[in-house]
């Protein structure tokens, strides 16, 4: 599967009781799947995923992949500290017709031996039915020496990389071979394009049971079936890395990365795609134009008042934003109102 793009981090939305408010995600990913994005991670950076439980987790998969334009690559955020409850979220990402899931070091690992740590992903791999894309940032930062044992993983296809590192694990994983397939234009062909789920016939009988996190039921589920013909080719990409940071696409890019996650895409989808767009362009001087106008939103709004700040930007850019659950507060009213000053020249 190609990585290359945009990828949007999902906010979740939630009624002011702290209720999960589905319907405003199947909103946003209908708002989202009509821009420039190459796809969208859900539960993922800035899901808020560790505040969701089981049954929660699996009420916003499903929602956001059934809403998720049929090209739009699909990645499901896994945040659980244990291998066998990492893999019940991925069994039920790939039911519901994920492309892949996004892994990152959980809080228990933190400090923990490599050993521990190559376990943990390596046994997710081995059982997931989903390819992978690790995450490391600062504060969960995955050494290199990690990362390049992980990459001779078939099931792993690449990083999001938030620490600045992009052309050292990139030379570092460069021996690594893997390929995708790709349309005849070299976009990603998601696993929705080929077999995607949709209603059973009435009668047949045709549905697989999927086992709910948890729970011991089992959810029925439309068995995939072939998607029109499509012409596609192969295109080698080695290990794929993807920049971690709104503020250090540019730099991602003149890196060598494939694309990039920025947390700011969830309130700022165009002018992220912007960025990538003047680059691969060969227009230096635009792409630096573009991130130059990112830079003073995202190191407030992304790196100071994170979850709160990007919902609130959400909100002034017609994506539903809302209220962040509980232990995360509101922003304040001087906050909004330099939120609002920051966003003024990335208004939808």
């Amino acid at each position: 599967m190609l990585l290359d793009g945009i990828h949007v981090p999902l906010t979740t939305p939630f009624y002011p009781d702290g209720r999960l408010n589905l319907r405003k995600l199947e909103h946003n990913v209908d708002r989202y799947s009509r821009t420039p994005a190459a796809g969208m991670i859900v539960l993922g950076v800035n899901g808020e995923p560790n505040t969701l439980n089981d049954a929660e987790t699996r009420e916003a998969l499903a929602a956001a992949v059934a809403i998720a334009a049929d090209e739009k690559v699909m990645l499901a955020g896994v945040a659980r500290d244990g291998v066998s409850t990492s893999l019940e979220v991925a069994e039920v990402a790939a039911g519901l017709g994920y492309d892949g899931i996004v892994l990152r070091l959980p809080p228990t690992l933190l400090g923990g031996e490599v050993r521990e740590t190559l376990t943990y992903f390596q046994a997710i791999a081995d059982g997931s039915a989903l390819p992978i894309v690790l995450t490391s940032a600062p504060g969960r930062e995955l050494s290199v020496e990690t990362i390049v044992e992980l990459a001779g993983h078939p099931c792993i296809l690449g990083i999001v990389e938030g620490s600045g590192r992009i052309a050292e694990i990139k030379a570092a994983t460069s021996a690594v071979r893997q390929s995708a397939t790709v349309t005849t234009v070299f976009a990603a062909v998601t696993g929705r394009m080929l077999a995607k789920s949709v209603a059973p016939v009435a009668g047949t009988g045709s549905y697989i049971a999927i086992e709910s996190l948890g729970t011991g039921t089992a959810v029925a589920v439309a068995p995939p079936v072939a998607g029109p013909g499509l012409k596609t080719r192969t295109r080698e990409t080695g290990f794929q890395v993807l920049g971690g940071t709104t503020v250090g696409m540019l730099t991602a890019f003149r890196a060598g990365s494939l694309g990039a996650v920025p947390r700011m895409a969830a309130c700022a989808p165009q002018a992220c795609y912007e960025v990538l767009a003047g680059w691969k362009d060969g227009d230096e001087g635009l792409a630096e134009e573009k991130q130059a106008r990112l830079i003073e939103a995202a190191e407030r709004i992304e790196g100071q008042l994170g979850i709160p700040g990007l919902k609130y930007a959400c909100d002034l850019n017609g994506y539903f934003g809302g209220r962040p659950r509980l232990p995360f507060v509101v922003a304040t009213g001087a906050e909004k109102a330099e939120i609002e000053e920051l966003m003024r020249g990335m208004r939808n």
